[in-house]
């Protein structure tokens, strides 16, 4: 064999080497999953009309910023009857006390007459309260992620205006397999992949499930997984760069290589 035909013979055989090194070498095929956040709903105590939104679907809000505001006339109505019947209160403690002071009255009567005031005292503070609270205000800071009811429409009570969504709330939900469950630990930080995401997108670990599922409710991915998972979240370290419902791709290890999806 020439020199020549040694050399072409000895590279190929370097090539092949390398083709076959690249072929073994593990790579991370990834978990699918997707984002989540746990949504604050404003809601009012009673049912009434939606006369007042202060707010678009995106807006960031901070605490006690002014959200909504709801029908208030029977509550205002309430207001002023618990007023009147504190004014007749007062009345009759001041006669009580004025007759007591002369000994033309009992102690008892007096006692009376305080009980009734505070009674009605407390009622009007309910009133006021229950005033107060037809004007909805953010209890937390946040975006506000979605409307549920417009002007003009009826709401009932408990029933959420707007929800919000504070930064510190959004999750990832990813399910691995029962044998990978030993090489995730709480406080794990694993990398984060989605379409058009940054490359350096990661999140911490905090919850690991400890009774495993059979089918994922959501999950991402062409192929039938019939065999137990485990769910896994995991906070972000920028929430500001994903979106509530967006799959993603979850890797462990964040220097293996990332398996080819297409």
């Amino acid at each position: 064999m020439r020199s020549s035909q040694r050399v072409l013979a000895i590279a190929l055989a370097g090539l092949l080497a390398t083709v076959l090194a690249g072929c073994k070498e593990k790579r991370d095929p990834g978990f699918q999953g997707w984002v989540e956040a746990d949504m604050i709903y404003v809601s009012p105590d009673e049912a009434g009309r939606v006369t007042r939104l202060d707010i678009r679907e995106g807006d960031v809000v901070k605490v006690g910023d002014a959200l909504y505001s709801v029908d208030d006339d029977l509550q205002l109505a309430d207001l002023n009857q618990t007023k009147a019947t504190l004014a007749n209160a007062q009345q009759v403690f001041d006669r009580a006390e004025s007759l007591r002071k002369t000994g033309s009255g009992t102690q008892a009567t007096l006692d009376s007459a305080v009980s009734d005031l505070r009674v009605a005292q407390a009622r009007v503070v309910t009133s006021e309260t229950r005033l107060a609270r037809r004007k909805g205000s953010a209890p937390v800071a946040g975006t506000i992620q979605q409307i549920y009811f417009r002007e003009g429409e009826m709401v009932a009570a408990q029933r959420p205006v707007l929800s919000i969504m504070p930064p510190g709330n959004m999750k990832l939900r990813f399910f691995v397999p029962e044998t990978e469950l030993p090489k995730l630990s709480v406080g794990d930080e694993v990398r984060v992949a989605c379409d058009n995401c940054a490359a350096d997108l990661t999140a911490k670990i905090y919850f690991i499930a400890t009774s495993a599922e059979y089918t994922p409710p959501v999950i991402y991915s062409l192929e039938e997984r019939n065999k137990l998972v485990y769910l896994i979240q995991a906070r972000p370290s920028r929430p500001d760069a994903l979106r509530v419902g967006q799959p993603i791709n979850v890797y462990l290890n964040p220097k293996t290589p990332v398996a080819d999806k297409r």
